[in-house]
């Protein structure tokens, strides 16, 4: 261990003490003080059963498990258009309105301690006095996101979002709950605390609403909801840090219902779990896609990884080469997970074209990097307070476990298996689309076949109205070293990949114009697969065309960076 690493495993030992994780009883609802080691296992238990989900001790839980039915837009959702008539509230100090809902001071604390299942800190009372018309705010639950909430108006809210735990930025995911509403009167929402000069939501990006009344009774689930929607500069700038606010106007659908507004489709750790149950006991798929333990979280959650390939016959197997796919290192980049879904919904199918890719790849998928962050609602760290994907350079197993593990985990299988492609999944919160950014060096190979533009053109075709191939950067940055892609790239995978898909929607062909839903986004794990069938088949002729139709591209706007930043 470098002097430096050791003396950051050092701060961390001091800041990150082994956690003690308090476990319910199976019998009763007391709480059972049990300290348990964080299993550091790699490729060894299975998870057949939902384990219990572990939170800092001091966030406050609702014992409620929050659930959505998934349901798809008989026609695509347009992007807001502005008028220009948009109004801007400016920002209202506390007392020039009423407190109705301030969320636990979980970041009093500089670090994390320790951690316990959900619903045993003892909730606050709630603000809010029953028998008048004030809208009730709720988002003590999983990825849930909401620090403050004051009435302006009678139909009139100003919100304040809980910045990432352990820290003082990163405010852009939220998910919250509504309730005791008013039908069809026109309600104002203005989020006061973002801290990102440019969004989406000045591109046409809609909030996301779900309706649990429209959900029983008509089966529609979340769709985009907003008029008068504008993202502006605000008044509430201090200590030379600028604010910017999100404003949009609304009705809602039903008297008395419970609604919930939301940045992007939530996918939750318990989504996560759910999904996984089902294959570890559908008997088809649990034969060829074992689930294990990869290793555990800071705070004790599970970080799974998936092998999935078709039994091989004896010896055969070892000949085939790997495929890693990685998601959800920022939590608040939910489409991310929706991505993952349509790619091992593909992968696990009965179609011919998935039983090809099983034959020739063993896939290692790990589905979520960072559950802590996504159960307590972060949008970009772990609860390190720290960006995961800058840590794949790090030695620190205590505090990145997750990262350290699977790069560990892809160590192995090099030394075993050439692998063929490594792609982390993320959103975009600045750009449309989806793109790759890949790894080139200067004097790339001509082997077309080794060519790091290859895979994301092939994409490109087989998903023409939702990849931007011309959106793709291909160049190395300096700021980008600690990223999975360029660590892997470096590590010797020439096919390393981070794949961005927009929180907005597309600019491109039919679709121009609209946002993305869940079925686009699980389509675009789909057409990867496509694309990664297509490349495997060994075509020299269609490889030779396709890099030559991308050397037709201008090198200079795939090779720039003016327009974004990537994950």
């Amino acid at each position: 261990m470098t002097g430096a690493s050791a003396a950051i495993h050092s701060i961390c030992t001091h800041l990150f003490p082994r956690a003690k994780q308090i476990l319910l009883s199976s019998d009763s609802e007391a709480v059972v003080p049990h300290p348990q080691e964080p299993q550091n296992l790699d490729d060894s238990s299975p998870a057949s059963q939902f384990s219990l989900v572990y939170w800092p001790h001091q966030c406050e839980v609702i014992r409620d498990r929050i659930e959505h039915i998934d349901w798809i837009p008989t026609t695509p959702e347009p992007l807001y258009t502005p008028t220009g008539l948009e109004m801007t509230p400016p920002y209202q100090t506390p007392d020039k309105g009423t407190l109705i809902y301030l969320g636990e001071e979980a970041n009093k604390n500089s670090c994390f301690m320790y951690s316990q299942v959900r619903g045993l800190c003892p909730l606050k009372q709630i603000l809010h006095q029953k028998g008048d018309n004030t809208l009730i705010f709720e988002a003590r639950f999983e990825s849930g996101n909401l620090q403050k909430v004051v009435k302006v108006n009678e139909f009139e809210y100003q919100l304040t979002l809980r910045t990432d735990l352990y820290t003082s930025r990163h405010t852009q995911w939220y998910y919250f709950q509504v309730s005791n509403m008013q039908a069809g009167m026109p309600y104002r929402f203005t989020i006061v605390n973002f801290t990102r000069r440019n969004s989406l939501y000045k591109c046409g990006l809609r909030p996301l609403l779900y309706s649990e009344a429209d959900a029983k009774k008509h089966k529609v689930g979340w769709r985009r909801t907003g008029n008068e929607i504008k993202y502006y500069k605000n008044n509430a700038g201090q200590g030379g840090r600028q604010y910017f606010s999100l404003t949009w106007t609304f009705q809602f659908p039903h008297d008395g219902d419970t609604c919930y507004f939301a940045h992007c489709y939530p996918y939750t750790y318990s989504n996560l779990q759910e999904y996984l149950v089902a294959i570890s006991k559908d008997p088809v798929k649990s034969k060829f896609c074992k689930i294990h333990i990869l290793c555990h979280s800071l705070a004790g959650n599970i970080v799974y990884v998936l092998t999935i390939t078709n039994p091989s016959q004896s010896g055969k197997g070892t000949k085939r080469k790997a495929v890693i796919l990685t998601a959800r290192v920022h939590p608040g980049e939910t489409n991310s997970s929706w991505i993952m879904k349509g790619f091992l919904d593909y992968i696990l199918g009965n179609s011919g074209k998935a039983q090809v890719l099983r034959d020739n790849f063993v896939f290692k998928v790990v589905p979520m990097l960072n559950p802590d962050g996504v159960i307590v609602g972060n949008h970009r760290c772990s609860l390190t307070g720290q960006d995961l994907n800058r840590k794949y350079r790090s030695n620190v197993k205590k505090c990145y476990p997750s990262i350290w593990y699977t790069r560990n985990m892809i160590k192995r299988v090099m030394g075993e298996r050439d692998v063929f492609l490594y792609c982390d999944i993320h959103g975009h919160n600045r750009k449309q689309n989806v793109f790759m950014y890949g790894c080139e060096r200067k004097q790339q190979g001509k082997a077309p076949y080794a060519h790091p533009r290859v895979f994301p053109l092939l994409l490109s075709k087989s998903c023409p109205d939702k990849f931007s191939f011309p959106d793709c950067r291909f160049r190395v940055r300096k700021s980008k070293e600690g990223t999975g892609r360029v660590v892997m790239w470096k590590m010797g995978i020439n096919n390393s990949y981070t794949l961005e898909a927009s929180i907005c929607g597309s600019k491109l062909g039919c679709r121009r114009s609209t946002h993305f839903d869940m079925k686009d986004l699980e389509s675009i794990g789909q057409h990867f697969c496509d694309a990664l069938l297509n490349y495997c088949v060994h075509n020299k002729e269609e490889h030779e065309k396709v890099v030559k139709q991308q050397a037709r591209v201008n090198s200079k706007v795939l090779n720039s960076d003016v327009l974004g930043w990537d994950s």
